[in-house]
């Protein structure tokens, strides 16, 4: 058994003064089952995980490790399941002598150590680890563990463990999606992470036809299908999550590409408030999704979170009350009481037809996934004019430039104007990663960004990078605005023919805030960097 004494978290952070006894109280008044008290504390802010770890490296005078960079001893691996490793947050990585060592999350689940000491006749001495690092490394390691069995077994492999291991792998990674790349000689695995493609281990060549075939047949698509491109959908449970994924197949000259797209149910927006609004600009949107009629657009390229903050609006006015319909391209999110419609251009199920039939059913709210043409543009107008609330999308680089943008589609400027109620742009940003995070004065050149918006500050948030973050300093993802209301003073001025720069002028002397004054905001609480703000927005807005 290990040689330090029981003791329970809750008396070890209060001795470290990082929380209170009402705190621990709360925080177990939540619990769920099999939950534990340090991550009920690190999940309602209490603590950081960092400042749990360290103070359990300070009292229990415990050493941490990166598995990240850690040379793990493959062969201790037969020690202990991949079920048990994840189930309890551990990791044998080394052997000395009597010794076991064994990264933990949670060092104090002395009947995890007991279980370990009695099934192997070690000695367990552990060392701590963050939870991404264990989950993360336990994914790398024995799935790789296991894709070597496989190429050892050779085609008939089982095709169903590779594509758990992958999706697994995902979700801890909390990947938007799974790239598949067919080389000459091996396959490819790329998971995108926070916006940018990260490679991991390669997959043999010989497994990769079990494999397409495997992912084909549960996303319903034509196995015997190779020369053109397919879009399918599964719905799965994976590590006790409910995950939507969205396939994509690409004939390459070395084979099929897959694309695997994450679609993870429990963090989808359920009300507005998720969507990162801040608190003035969340309650003039509320008031606008509240208004019986009219077209509400959401703006940016692809990738912005549109889609995400479009099921955040409608969620939160899906009433048994009102009747409400989507025409999407694809459906990403299945919500129970909503109205959900596919395009399906091969039959002629477009936007503009699906939009037209919508109108027959009796709606109340319609959302069009995206309006791409004049047809579109029109049937989502007169459809806010005759009574409906309709949101949709556009790719165009800032809210005010949706305007033109319709007027290029061939709409009326007297009909833009008396159906759009208000236009959102949005972009996603890296959010800090908490565990890393430090402050630094302000260098006189962020002073004069700040001071060019009109805001000022004194401190700016950094980070160096540590094993929770994999050492890029950042973790997830968050949208910054601009929210436009189609207030009678800038009717009037669409009605007079007013330049975008004039309406531009005249909503910024109006006080509105564009997607850099909201960026740098977020910048001042400490939620992300200059740097990721600057990459996405313009200074000179």
């Amino acid at each position: 058994m290990a040689d330090f004494k029981k003791k329970k978290l809750g008396d070890l952070l209060k001795e470290a003064g990082l929380v209170t006894e009402l705190q621990i109280v709360e925080a177990l008044s939540l619990k769920k089952q099999d939950q534990k008290l340090g991550d009920l504390l690190v999940d309602q802010g209490y603590i950081t995980e960092k400042q749990l770890l360290d103070a359990l490296e300070i009292k229990l005078k415990l050493k941490s490790v990166s598995l990240y960079q850690y040379p793990i001893d493959l062969s201790v691996l037969e020690l202990v399941t991949k079920d048990f490793a994840r189930s309890k947050l551990l990791l044998p990585i080394k052997k000395e002598n009597t010794r076991l060592i064994v990264a933990m999350n949670d060092p104090l689940d002395f009947y995890a150590i007991e279980e370990i000491e009695f099934s192997t006749g070690y000695v367990v001495q552990p060392v701590i680890a963050t939870q991404d690092d264990l989950l993360q490394t336990i994914n790398r390691l024995y799935d790789s563990k296991e894709v070597n069995i496989d190429y050892i077994e050779g085609e008939d492999a089982p095709a169903v463990r590779i594509f758990n291991q992958l999706l697994e792998t995902g979700v801890s990674l909390r990947a938007s999606d799974i790239h598949l790349d067919q080389t000459e000689r091996h396959v490819s695995v790329r998971y995108r992470v926070d916006g940018l493609l990260r490679n991991e281990r390669p997959l043999p060549k010989t497994l990769m036809n079990s494999l397409v075939a495997r992912i084909k047949i549960i996303a319903g698509l034509d196995v015997t299908e190779t020369r053109l491109p397919q879009d399918g959908r599964i719905s799965t449970n994976i590590l006790g999550k409910r995950v939507n994924l969205r396939v994509s197949t690409l004939p390459t000259i070395f084979g099929e590409k897959i694309v695997l797209r994450i679609l993870d149910i429990s963090n989808m927006f359920r009300k507005v408030e998720d969507i990162g609004l801040e608190k003035d600009v969340l309650a003039n949107y509320q008031k606008l999704i509240a208004q019986p009629s009219g077209l509400i657009l959401l703006t940016g390229p692809t990738g912005s979170g549109k889609t995400s903050t479009l099921y955040g609006s409608i969620n939160e006015l899906n009433h048994p009350e009102s009747n409400i319909i989507t025409i999407e391209d694809p459906v990403e999110y299945q919500i129970e009481g909503i109205n959900q419609v596919q395009v399906n251009t091969q039959i002629g199920l477009t936007f503009a037809q699906g939009l037209r039939s919508v109108l027959r059913q009796d709606p109340n709210i319609i959302m069009v996934g995206e309006i791409r043409d004049r047809e579109t543009a029109e049937n989502s107008v007169r459809a806010a004019l005759t009574g409906h609330l309709v949101f949709s999308t556009l790719h165009t680089n800032s809210a005010i430039e949706a305007i033109p943008r319709l007027l290029d589609m061939g709409i009326e400027s007297y009909l833009i104007v008396s159906a759009i109620s208000g236009i959102v742009a949005q972009r996603l940003v890296k959010t800090i990663c908490k565990e890393c995070a430090e402050t630094r004065k302000a260098t006189p050149v962020e002073k004069e960004i700040f001071e060019r918006r009109n805001q000022t500050i004194d401190t700016i948030t950094f980070t160096k990078g540590c094993d929770a973050c994999r050492h890029t300093g950042y973790r997830g993802r968050m949208a910054i605005h601009e929210l436009i209301v189609i207030t009678d003073d800038i009717k009037e001025l669409m009605m007079n023919k007013a330049s975008i720069q004039e309406i531009k002028q005249h909503v910024k002397e109006q006080g509105i805030r564009f997607l850099i004054d909201d960026g740098l905001i977020k910048v001042k609480a400490g939620k992300t960097t200059l740097e990721e703000v600057l990459r996405v927005a313009s200074i000179n807005e």
